[in-house]
């Protein structure tokens, strides 16, 4: 199971897939399914699903298939082209990046984000982080003609450089770990469900738009009205000596459970899980010998803070895997937390029957 979710998460890395721009990622991954048996559906904003009928409680699992990066703002009469942040990008990290132009399959043209040559850089520059308005991308262009004869223009979508590494001891480094990993996981999660006896009705989410406005699961579970719903991205590893204050979350740790997050920059908004499903992960990772890490975290932010609201509200929990270096263009997670978290999401789906109880009141 590890080399299959390593192949899953190494191939779904290389593809790009700007928020609202996920399409080919989408094909990726219906094509796989596909090669299991599994038949999936797509909705016009491009969110991808996979139904398993079953008995019990309905639920949604779902991690979200879309990247952050930038779009182009303004090409210059030189060649050198302007960007738009999509997403959480850290300014301090994009001088020297090297970023694909993603014109379309076959033609996407690579670029690198111009850091200013060190021996013109002043004093007062140097521990300075220069705005990203005021960054470019040198492509290699020297005119708008020659940037419109590549297919490039205004409202092109740009991506840091598709990229895996593998590191020591099962860890691997690239682009958008978060949350191609989450996908790689529900790959192999929809494997299990595939060759399952018995169980609740699932709907597995591959969703859109999370990097850009968070809500672009919410008209699928609108639709499909689900008991509960399961949301899996990443978790803030802090065993780093910058993220030491941070929690309890270790990189070959286990997967790991969210017990709170709020995001109050911009939007007051966050998930406080069900007792229901917190009481669900707790028992299933004790009854399957499954290390469980514990989460809580302010400035983290995920779709499932809107799913929770849509119809009459929907019993809720964030689940995910530890990761360094979030929203940079080299993350870092550990493929055993990706596999532990395949088995602890996969035994407790089978604990969902007919008489599972979301009575609050049963959990607190």
């Amino acid at each position: 199971m590890k080399e299959r979710i390593k192949k899953d998460l190494s191939d779904l890395m290389m593809v790009p897939g700007l928020s609202g721009h996920e399409d080919r990622v989408r094909r990726t991954i219906a094509k796989r399914l596909e090669g299991m048996g599994i038949t999936s559906r797509s909705d016009s904003l491009g969110n991808l699903i996979a139904s398993f009928e079953g008995t019990g409680p309905s639920v949604m699992l779902f991690t979200h298939m879309d990247q952050l990066g930038f779009i182009v703002r303004k090409i210059e009469a030189s060649g050198l082209l302007r960007l738009e942040r999509l997403g959480g990008v850290p300014e301090r990290a994009l001088p020297a990046q090297q970023v694909l132009l993603c014109v379309g399959e076959g033609r996407d043209r690579p670029g690198i984000i111009a850091n200013k040559s060190h021996h013109a850089t002043g004093q007062h520059e140097k521990y300075h982080v220069v705005p990203y308005k005021e960054l470019y991308v040198d492509a290699g262009f020297s005119s708008t003609e020659a940037v419109a004869g590549a297919g490039v223009k205004i409202g092109t979508p740009v991506v840091y450089a598709p990229n895996f590494v593998e590191l020591a001891n099962d860890r691997v480094a690239g682009t958008s770990v978060d949350d191609r990993a989450g996908c790689a996981v529900l790959l192999e999660v929809a494997r299990a469900l595939k060759s399952r006896k018995s169980g609740p009705p699932v709907h597995l989410l591959f969703s859109v738009l999370e990097e850009f406005n968070l809500r672009g699961a919410l008209p699928v579970a609108q639709k499909l009205k689900p008991d509960i719903a399961i949301q899996i991205d990443l978790m803030l590893a802090s065993d780093t000596p910058d993220m030491e204050n941070g929690g309890d979350m270790k990189l070959g740790g286990g997967p790991g459970m969210s017990l709170y997050s709020f995001h109050g920059r911009g939007t007051l908004n966050g998930v406080i899980p069900h007792p229901a499903m917190v009481s669900l992960f707790e028992e299933t990772a004790r009854a399957k010998n499954i290390s469980l890490q514990r989460a809580a975290t302010t400035g983290v932010l995920t779709d499932l803070s809107y799913v929770q609201l849509a119809g009459e509200g929907v019993a809720c929990i964030d689940m995910g895997f530890p990761m360094r270096y979030s929203h940079s263009s080299l993350e870092v997670c550990d493929i055993n937390d990706l596999a532990a978290l395949v088995q602890l999401l996969s035994s407790a789906l089978a604990r969902i029957g007919a008489d599972f109880s979301l009575d609050r009141d049963r959990h607190t």
